[in-house]
């Protein structure tokens, strides 16, 4: 077998055999197959696609490119959720503690953000002391032990994957959908995870600008995952305007810390509901949505959620302190108010230009290596549908120093448009898929 003819096939618009993708997948992970070889087959597979079929396949071969946790001895049910990512999407510090509250136990591997939002973990590394770096069998024993884990991606995981990424990021290959949906589920796949719920957001402030996107990436990966027998669902969100209320890595932790006391946005409680209820149902722990919503609640109500949220944070060498006073947690060295131009109702938030402006202020990074800073961001007093009078503050910035504030004000009220009617607010959900 030769790379070449595997290159032509896809090239030719060919469906590639299991035994071609492991062959192509091993190679180039091995390094047998060099980076043009690759970055060819990958420009092939950008233009041609991929069937149902070859997509579960690259998959399991990037899934079989490295270490596959064995999660069975510890529980028979193990519960992940994974995001495409949003601004101000803080989701996953709320429904993993909702969840393993109830007694199902949620395990989770989460990468860092790249572009103009913090990933799970740079949100949590705000904790002091947290450690985000675990070890497989420090994950396990966590998992045992509180029933909440949440850890960054390990190496040895799926490392297939690690490398056709680094170079898909670099030869305009990124936006393929069977490469992003088995990208993300070779992941989840081999931290041995099965019952495993899908944000896919679409609108400005997400990775996939359009509905129509969005829905092809969560059927692709929902498809990915009934074909290897795993329970998955997916729920399409919006994202064209922010999550809540806060944007940046602080604010958004404390912000998860509010709405597991029963304090936080109605919106980003109703979707950690949404997703967590999704979780429960496949995991055979409630029978509907109410049965699970009434579960999630009572958990809530109690405390136990938050009380699970401490623990976990406690067994990955977090500071406690800070989730029962978040002013000790990272603090802006200026924070400033940003008055309304007009008078009326938000009409439109551009979720995406809001990003961009806490971008620069520090709370996302162009590279990998890039260091966030953890306490700048926004926090937004008025949300689409919200009336505001001329001159009422639309937000509040967090920002390192007057001069970064200074710089971001017009790019943010170019992301408000007004309307002296009524305006009914965004859908938050679409559809399950």
């Amino acid at each position: 077998m030769r790379s070449i003819d595997i290159i032509l096939k896809k090239r030719n618009g060919g469906e590639l055999s299991q035994a071609e993708i492991d062959f192509f997948v091993q190679g180039f992970t091995r390094g047998e197959i060099p980076d043009y070889q690759a970055a060819a087959w990958a420009m092939a597979v950008y233009f041609k696609g991929m069937s149902e079929a070859e997509t579960v396949n690259l998959t399991m071969a990037m899934v079989r490119s490295g270490k596959q946790l064995d999660l069975s001895r510890i529980t028979p049910v193990v519960a992940d959720k994974h995001s495409t990512g949003g601004v101000g999407d803080k989701t996953t510090m709320v429904v993993a503690p909702l969840v393993a509250a109830t007694g199902l136990p949620v395990g989770k591997m989460s990468g860092r953000g790249l572009g103009y939002f913090g990933g799970t973990v740079d949100k949590l590394e705000t904790i002091p002391g947290f450690r985000a770096n675990l070890s497989d069998h420090e994950f396990e024993e966590a998992l045992a032990k509180v029933g909440l884990v949440i850890t960054g991606q390990s190496p040895e995981l799926a490392p297939a994957d690690g490398k056709f990424y680094a170079l898909r990021d670099v030869t305009g290959t990124v936006e393929s959908l069977p490469l992003i949906a088995s990208s993300v589920m070779s992941k989840k796949i081999a931290a041995g995870t099965n019952c495993i719920v899908l944000d896919v957001k679409y609108g400005k402030g997400a990775f996939m600008k359009s509905l129509a996107d969005a829905v092809a990436l969560a059927e692709a990966m929902v498809a990915i995952g009934r074909g290897v027998n795993r329970q998955i669902r997916a729920v399409l969100s919006s994202m064209e305007q922010p999550l809540g209320y806060a944007i940046g890595n602080a604010l958004e932790v404390r912000e998860a810390v509010e709405t597991l006391q029963g304090r936080g946005p109605a919106d980003l409680l109703e979707l950690a509901f949404i997703l967590g209820s999704q979780l429960l149902i496949m995991a055979g722990r409630a029978e509907d949505e109410a049965a699970a919503r009434t579960q999630l609640r009572a958990v809530l109500d109690s405390g136990a959620a938050f009380a699970k949220y401490k623990a976990f944070v406690a067994n990955q060498g977090g500071d406690t302190r800070v989730l029962d006073r978040p002013e000790l947690l990272p603090q802006a060295h200026f924070i400033e108010e940003l008055a309304a131009p007009h008078s009326g109702y938000l009409k439109t938030m551009d979720a995406e230009q809001i990003g961009i402006a806490a971008h620069s202020l520090g709370a996302g990074r162009k590279t990998k290596t890039e260091p966030i800073d953890p306490a700048v961001g926004l926090v937004l007093y008025r949300k689409v549908g919200d009336r505001v009078q001329a001159g009422e503050a639309l937000l509040q910035i967090h920002a390192p120093n007057r001069e970064a504030a200074e710089l971001v004000k017009a790019d943010l009220l170019t992301a408000y448009t007004f309307s002296q009617e009524t305006v009914k607010p965004p859908a938050l959900i679409d559809r399950i898929i």
